[in-house]
């Protein structure tokens, strides 16, 4: 009998989205008889050894980036944590070669850490972002990001191809190369019929301090909010904790089972308008309400995007109050993508050496 081919998944800790997008792949990779192997840092780790506490998982250099706590420095900090990042790169390449002498690694799938690849076995890189959009500099940041692409051996974009898509111009370009392969949207969730029981769940997520500053202003605009609110801060611990507040029920964090359970109960999620949100509620065919990073381009575009496509409304964070709910109506919210990934010929890759 052939050993499992053993294939090393590992999701940028910035927010949980990175981490949990990985969870349907390290499901599917165990499904095609691959033995994934988990590597991370910090939240995403945490919540990826909650997930499969079966699997090994394994710590890498940590980027340790934080977002400004104004919005208008936002680029300013990323610029000045650039030289951080590049050492990190070249961390993560020295774990990365340790790692694979140490674990037969037959493959590798990076969810946005830039140096985790290697020449001596088939290496992925998932981007939502062909384009990276920065303001005036976005030309750079995006001839950049393409040249780490190109250290990889495929490019997985977990969107659709054609017009009809999630991620518009972020990952969609003029001139593709055969190394990009478009995934279609990705969920770790199912949509299912059951009765509503939450009129508002609020999903918080992303890196500090914007998570924090979001979380105290949303708990004092929903104080006087008549119905039923879940509210789950997306802070990974060591167990759930629950607490109830008068209409409030308060989670620190949900695994994938629980959570899915209660988006399906949940009439309106507000979150932030991060891309695996995008894909998620779009799975689950949810109303929304976005408040996008301050200071994030990407979220920004996301959430301007779709509710000029009518489907979700949104407001800067500075400016939300529980009025703003109401504009909610007027809106379709968010659909499913019929198509599924084909995971067979995406895998075929480690297969190729």
């Amino acid at each position: 009998m052939l050993e499992k081919k053993h294939i090393l998944v590992a999701p940028l800790n910035w927010g949980l989205g990175h981490a949990t997008r990985c969870i349907p792949i390290i499901k599917e990779l165990m499904h095609h008889k691959f033995t994934p192997i988990l590597a991370s840092d910090g939240a995403a780790l945490a919540l990826l050894q909650t997930e499969f506490p079966n699997l090994t998982c394994l710590t890498l250099p940590s980027y340790n980036i934080k977002y400004a706590k104004n919005a208008r420095f936002f680029k300013f900090k990323l610029l000045t944590d650039t030289p951080k990042i590049l050492r990190n790169m070249a961390a993560e390449k020295s774990a990365i070669d340790k790692i694979l002498k140490e674990h037969s690694i037959s493959g590798i799938i990076s969810d946005n850490r830039f140096g985790v690849f290697s020449s001596k076995v088939p290496s992925v890189f998932i981007t939502h972002q062909l384009n990276v959009l920065s303001g005036n500099t976005t030309w750079l940041s995006s001839k950049i990001h393409r040249n780490i692409i190109k250290k990889f051996d495929e490019c997985w974009i977990p969107d659709a191809e054609g017009a009809i898509n999630l991620s518009g111009k972020l990952g969609h370009v003029k001139k593709l190369t055969s190394t990009i392969k478009y995934m279609n949207p990705i969920s770790r969730f199912t949509k299912k019929d059951t009765p509503i029981i939450y009129d508002i769940l609020v999903l918080l997520s992303g890196p500090e301090p914007q998570r924090q500053f979001l979380e105290t202003k949303l708990l004092k605009e929903l104080a006087n909010y008549p119905g039923a609110i879940l509210f789950i801060k997306g802070l990974v611990e060591n167990e759930i904790k629950k607490e109830v507040i008068g209409n409030f029920t308060i989670y620190n964090y949900l695994t994938s089972r629980l959570l899915e359970d209660a988006l399906n109960k949940s009439q309106l999620v507000i979150s932030r308008s991060g891309y695996t949100t995008l894909m998620d509620l779009a799975k689950l065919e949810k109303q929304a309400f976005f408040i996008p990073t301050p200071g994030q381009f990407e979220q920004n575009y996301l959430a301007e995007r779709l509710q000029q496509n009518e489907m979700v409304p949104y407001c800067q964070q500075n400016d939300f109050t529980v009025e703003q709910l109401k504009r909610v109506s007027k809106f379709k919210g968010l659909r499913s993508f019929k198509e599924a990934t084909n995971y067979t010929e995406l895998f075929s890759l480690f297969h190729t050496k």
